[in-house]
């Protein structure tokens, strides 16, 4: 028995240094630590919008047409963004759009507090925060791998990864009780506040210890550089796609939940925190199945997609709130591992010189397409209700996945394995 009890604990220190070794990198724990704490004044910020939002108009489409706002300079301005990100030091690059988004919450924050916020000023400054996001996001995700040796980079992005859903956890959580208490306008304090230790991390780094530091010259055709890149490899052009699918229909929670809340769940904006906090505990749990996986496959992001719009579909029939949030977490968990594979496949897939560029084209879809999704699901929700909306977006996200289902089963795989770097896009092309 003791034996036994022996090889328990040491599989269970065996999981968890597995789990969490990206840890051991000093680098990846200041940006751990840093990002951990500003994540939590996004999500709270997040959530404070919407309820704006919904205080200022009681209106879906309003919701939907915010994110329209706050998305749309990503679709529009991503890949653009990408070689901006090619061609500087991502730490000053991060440095400045850190600032500028506590800048625009401190704005938002004097408007909710004083009581002079209007929809026009929500949508310009949503807009401004996506202007933002061009640089901010693809620059972060790919700081994220650099900051790790390559055969950590799965687990340094499932981390980062759970970080984030720790703050969609307690920032929703926090936000809802805040607004019930004191006003909307202190989460908008919380997040401006909260950028000073991304700030502090950032400084802390030892820029000598950052792989791929090397930046792109400037020259012209980068863009259509970048674009041809990802169309000559099927592998790749399968997981867009599928992100493509997910961030236009699957992931509108923002514009649904708010209503399903309220509307069919007889709640107010604490109920809607515990839905988003019932997301970020799946994604969560998520994120650490994530993190204690080796190599991610283009099969496993098939299949996890598959499950991700069946789970959206088997929401849209519950009645109860219990049975919603243990479902919703489900479909948290679910969609973590989808972002998750999907962002490490890019990562590991991409030669070095082109991964600002790469990552940029994967997030104008991911997160681009939710300006495409938004408005067209508050539409849904306002005609239909938003457990149909739930309904649709499943049946949609499982569209996309019948789109791929020839490439898989072809066995189209990408190049996401634990190993040395892609060689230089030149050769990679076959260029002299």
């Amino acid at each position: 028995m003791t034996g036994a009890l022996g090889r328990g604990r040491v599989g269970l220190r065996e999981l968890r240094g597995r789990t969490f070794r990206s840890m051991r990198t000093r680098n990846f724990r200041i940006f751990f630590y840093g990002h951990m704490s500003s994540v939590t004044g996004t999500w709270m910020q997040r959530m404070g919008q919407d309820w704006l939002v919904l205080e200022l108009t009681d209106s879906a489409v309003a919701l939907g047409i915010t994110l329209m706002c706050q998305f749309l300079p990503i679709l529009v301005l991503g890949v653009p963004g990408g070689v901006i990100v090619d061609r500087f030091d991502l730490r000053r690059l991060l440095v400045a759009t850190q600032v500028a988004q506590a800048l625009l919450a401190a704005v938002l924050a004097v408007l909710a507090l004083t009581g002079t916020a209007t929809l026009g000023a929500v949508y310009v400054l949503a807009a401004l925060l996506g202007v933002t996001s061009v640089v901010d996001n693809p620059a972060r995700h790919t700081l994220v791998g650099n900051l790790v040796p390559r055969e950590d980079v799965v687990n340094a992005q499932s981390l980062a990864t759970l970080v984030n859903n720790v703050g969609r956890f307690v920032g929703p959580a926090v936000a809802g009780m805040l607004i019930a208490a004191v006003g909307v306008g202190v989460t908008f304090v919380v997040n401006a506040v909260s950028f000073v230790a991304v700030l502090v991390g950032l400084w802390l780094m030892d820029p000598s210890a950052i792989r791929n530091t090397a930046v792109a010259t400037r020259g012209p055709g980068q863009v259509r550089e970048g674009l041809r890149y990802v169309w000559s490899r099927p592998d790749l052009r399968m997981v867009l796609v599928l992100t493509a699918f997910v961030s236009v229909f699957g992931q509108n929670f923002r514009v649904i939940f708010p209503v399903l809340a309220t509307r069919e769940l007889d709640g107010d904006a604490t109920t809607y925190g515990w839905l988003i906090a019932a997301l970020g505990i799946g994604a969560v749990v998520g994120g650490l199945v994530g993190a204690s996986a080796q190599a991610p496959t283009a099969r496993r992001l098939f299949w996890v997609c598959v499950a991700f719009g069946g789970a959206n579909a088997v929401v849209a029939g519950v009645p109860t709130l219990g049975v919603t949030l243990a479902l919703v977490a489900v479909l948290g968990l679910l969609n973590i591992l989808v972002n998750t594979v999907a962002r490490s496949l890019i990562q590991l897939g991409s030669a070095a010189e082109v991964q600002g560029r790469v990552m940029a084209i994967y997030l104008t879809l991911f997160l681009g397409g939710i300006p495409v999704g938004g408005p067209l699901m508050g539409a849904v929700v306002e005609a239909w209700g938003p457990r149909n909306a739930m309904l649709v977006a499943g049946a949609l996200v499982l569209v996309g996945c019948a789109v791929v289902w020839p490439a898989v089963r072809r066995g189209v795989e990408t190049h996401g394995r634990a190993g040395p770097d892609p060689g230089p896009l030149q050769e990679r092309e076959g260029k002299p």
